[in-house]
């Protein structure tokens, strides 16, 4: 069912792209400020349209990537046995994960139409550092998808660590599944079973 959702989701990793002088805004005013800019972007692009995923991919890796924690979204996916792993087991969990979510987002929008986004009002209290922004996905032909993202603030400016799409988070949907291949694999396997499903991804690329 999750899976459904990967358009909206979508949108979560690209209203928080922009730029270096984005970054200095508040992460609502970032959200609205960069959304036209990277819609923009999609809508006219009629090769990402067409399904070019090479073009797609590049333009997540540019615009998306860099305002995106996947340390921690890594760490609060694979949950309480983050702890089991090895500095270096650490690293490749983070790049494998990083990668199923560029070729996942990236086969996604291929697929986009017409969505716009409504943004819910909030009130932001100054000093704060961990941060909930609110919008909405509207689809022609569907009802709205209520589409939240949590931001942290860090010394680069804002990034995203987690996505929650009707409710639903990003990061935790994926718990379940890893801690059930640590348990039978270890966190190896777990490394393994990520490397082997990016692997089959970029074939199906090809």
């Amino acid at each position: 069912m999750f899976m459904r959702y990967l358009l909206p989701l979508l949108f979560a990793l690209f209203l928080l792209a922009g730029s270096a002088v984005a970054q200095e805004r508040s992460p609502d005013a970032l959200v609205q400020h960069v959304t036209d800019d990277v819609l923009t972007i999609v809508r006219q692009d009629k090769d990402i349209q067409s399904g070019d995923t090479t073009k797609a991919i590049a333009l997540v890796e540019t615009k998306v990537l860099p305002y995106f924690d996947f340390h921690r979204m890594t760490a609060l996916a694979v949950g309480r046995n983050w702890n089991k792993a090895t500095p270096e087991q650490k690293k490749q969990l983070s790049e494998e994960f990083k990668k199923l979510l560029l070729r996942t987002y990236s086969n996604a929008l291929t697929s986009y139409k017409d969505q716009t986004v409504a943004y819910k009002p909030s009130k932001p209290v100054a000093g704060e550092t961990d941060v909930v922004v609110k919008t909405e996905v509207i689809q022609p032909g569907n009802k709205p998808v209520q589409l939240n993202y949590a931001l942290e603030k860090q010394g680069s400016g804002w990034k995203v660590y987690d996505v929650m799409v009707a409710g639903v988070s990003l990061v935790t949907n994926y718990r379940g599944t890893f801690s059930e291949e640590v348990r039978n694999n270890g966190i190896d396997g777990l490394i393994k079973m990520l490397t082997d499903r990016n692997k089959q991804l970029e074939a199906g690329k090809k």
